[in-house]
């Protein structure tokens, strides 16, 4: 008798719970439903941009956030950091911006010169050739640090965002401009002013 007596609690403590987990179920569906229509009506209205210094302006959030890109964009903020570009000019080829890289997403290779190869914008003397400047934007977490290390600010983050591609590699952007005529033309100028050098110190 003991026994029939708590197999029915069970029974009614399995019942009991299967009810509330279906109430609770159907509440919250309910109030899934509720918040849907409510933004399907809302949708009537577009939400514009508004300067988030404005009073109010966690309350004036309504009507419809997404935009219809590519044909509409959202405004990008004056401290945006996104894709970068390299004055390959300007550039020393000091290796800083690699260094600096958390990621390691820039690749540099250097070619001596025998002598000063001209002066950048700023005034810096070059004496290496960039055989290679390739940054790989599909690691690059744009931290910024490359551009603040850079010397002659030859390295910038732009506001240009959309690069979108079906092929990885296709992140990867040189900026080197020599060709592989004259990176060879230059390294044999560097190897022939080491033999010369070495050379004249046996003589």
């Amino acid at each position: 008798m003991y026994g029939d007596i708590g197999y029915l609690e069970n029974i009614c403590n399995v019942v009991d719970l299967v009810l509330k987990t279906t109430i609770q179920g159907f509440l919250t569906a309910v109030k899934g439903m509720l918040l849907t229509v409510k933004h399907l009506f809302a949708a009537r209205r577009s939400r514009g941009t508004l300067d988030i210094r404005q009073e109010n302006y966690f309350q004036q959030q309504e009507g419809v956030a997404t935009v219809q890109y590519p044909k509409e964009k959202m405004p990008i903020p004056e401290v945006a950091r996104y894709q970068l570009e390299v004055e390959i000019d300007d550039c020393i080829v000091c290796d800083l911006c690699a260094k600096a890289c958390p990621v390691d997403c820039i690749d540099i290779q250097a070619i001596k010169s025998p002598e000063a190869i001209g002066k950048t914008s700023d005034g810096s003397v070059k004496r290496l050739y960039p055989a290679k400047f390739d940054i790989d934007m599909a690691k690059c977490m744009y931290c910024g640090l490359c551009t603040v290390v850079c010397p002659t600010e030859c390295i910038t983050m732009t506001n240009n965002y959309d690069r979108s591609t079906q092929k990885l590699t296709d992140l990867i952007y040189g900026f080197s401009e020599m060709s592989p005529q004259e990176i060879a033309q230059r390294k044999e100028e560097w190897t022939r002013f080491q033999a010369e050098k070495e050379a004249a110190k046996k003589k």
